[in-house]
């Protein structure tokens, strides 16, 4: 079972199992791409879908298409108490991706533009140097950060951000090797190839797959009222033409591998390799498995857990079961034949940010369960699915902040970082 408190969408999915018909109301928190105290068009704070309706459901009594196979996901699923939230440190600036050196030592971007180094613990006060300017503009500036798989070897580090202007920005993908007090031969190796307006929707997860590519997600730009070519700019997500709304997929150097899905298709850029995503904000790949899973933000409600395949539409905003923030369906079905559904989808929004499959030895009643960091839910939420990617168990880890990343450290602990002006690095330590 998947916990109390399931929407009323998921009661028709149950009825369609059996073989019944239901109407289903457009229902749904109502969430945006800000905090709670901003329209869903004046994002002043850079942050995504916080809730601005927390206890209204908004919504008319239209019938629309259900999909069997897609579950809601109860974002008020019962408390994990198997773990203690220990703090680590604070004093981060809106954290937002991290990684590990060999020797152990942490790398924290900061949204503003900077990144910081933590050593036993410890947070040095210097930030490195080197980083290029970023647009710190609403939800960007600098974003996530991976390290080559080789990087014993070569000592690139990769950086996603922001770049542009308020009026015209584009994502950035750079890499630059490490030396002892910052950054050296940064070099702009991708960037999205249509300007968009505002500071929304970068997407901007990095994840290196087994091969040695990495996959770049990139948001679709942004919210109604804001167009592109005519028509509003989340359409792009369905323009196989332009990066937005895809995940491209990129050698190391930036160029593109020859086995991509769309290479030689004169209708679509080589470098995507999937698309018709909203704002991904989260990547893992299961080391076991070697499946690769997202969570991507709905509009109003409609987050979603997906597995991604390479050449998959994933419909936004084709189909989806997300809300207008002005009320009202944005599209008419949430499943079509040819376009992939979500595994999982969560309305009330938890506003998904980060996202890690657990393959440790700390904790291991968790062995292979999905680990998906909520803002507006400022917790973790813990998936278990079955073999076929059904849910079988879910709760919930409060973590009391905003969480933008969480991912799995070198000693098989799960980190977290907080998106707050003073952030937290956040250890999950199993109880005696």
């Amino acid at each position: 079972m998947v916990g109390q408190g399931w929407t009323v969408r998921s009661l028709a999915v149950v009825l369609v199992l059996m073989g019944c018909a239901a109407p289903e109301p457009n229902g749904g928190k109502a969430v945006m791409d800000s905090t709670a105290t901003h329209s869903a068009t004046t994002d002043s704070t850079n942050t995504d879908n916080a809730s601005v309706g927390a206890n209204g459901e908004v919504g008319n009594t239209e019938t629309r298409a259900v999909t069997p196979i897609t579950v809601a996901a109860n974002p008020d699923a019962p408390v994990d108490s198997s773990v203690q939230v220990v703090t680590v440190l604070e004093g981060l600036e809106h954290p937002w991706g991290m990684a590990w050196l060999p020797d152990g030592t942490m790398l924290i971007t900061e949204r503003p533009g900077r990144v910081r180094r933590v050593r036993d613990g410890v947070l040095d006060p210097e930030p490195l140097a080197g980083v290029a300017p970023v647009l710190a503009e609403r939800q960007g500036g600098l974003l996530d950060i991976a390290l080559h798989p080789q990087f014993e070897d070569n000592r690139w580090v990769y950086l996603a951000y922001a770049h542009g202007t308020a009026a015209a920005n584009r994502l950035r993908v750079a890499r630059a090797r490490l030396e002892d007090q910052g950054f050296v031969d940064w070099t702009v190796i991708f960037e999205t190839n249509r300007d968009k307006p505002q500071g929304q929707h970068f997407g901007s997860r990095l994840l290196w797959l087994p091969d040695g590519t990495l996959l770049v997600a990139v948001g679709d730009g942004g919210n109604p009222p804001l167009r592109l070519d005519g028509e509003l700019i989340r359409h792009q997500a369905q323009n196989r033409q332009s990066h937005l709304g895809s995940i491209v997929r990129l050698k190391d150097d930036g160029t593109i591998p020859s086995d991509n899905p769309f290479v030689g298709e004169a209708d679509t850029d080589p470098a995507i390799w999937s698309y018709g995503h909203r704002n991904i904000q989260a990547l893992a790949l299961d080391a076991a498995t070697g499946q690769i899973w997202s969570t991507e933000h709905g509009s109003r409600g409609g987050d979603e857990l997906n597995r991604l395949k390479a050449g998959a539409n994933y419909g936004w905003p084709l189909v989806t079961y997300s809300e207008e923030y002005s009320g009202g369906p944005i599209s008419d079905a949430v499943s079509r034949p040819g376009l992939v559904d979500p595994i999982l989808y969560w309305t009330p929004a938890i506003a998904p940010s980060g996202l890690a499959v657990y393959r440790g030895d700390r904790y291991p009643q968790w062995q292979g369960q999905l680990f998906a960091g909520g803002l507006v839910a400022q917790a973790l939420l813990r998936l278990e699915l079955d073999d076929q990617g059904q849910l079988v168990n879910e709760a919930r880890i409060p973590i009391g902040q905003r969480v933008r990343d969480v991912r799995q450290g070198p000693d098989g602990l799960l980190y977290v970082l907080t998106d707050a002006p003073n952030g937290r690095l956040i250890r999950l330590d199993p109880n005696p």
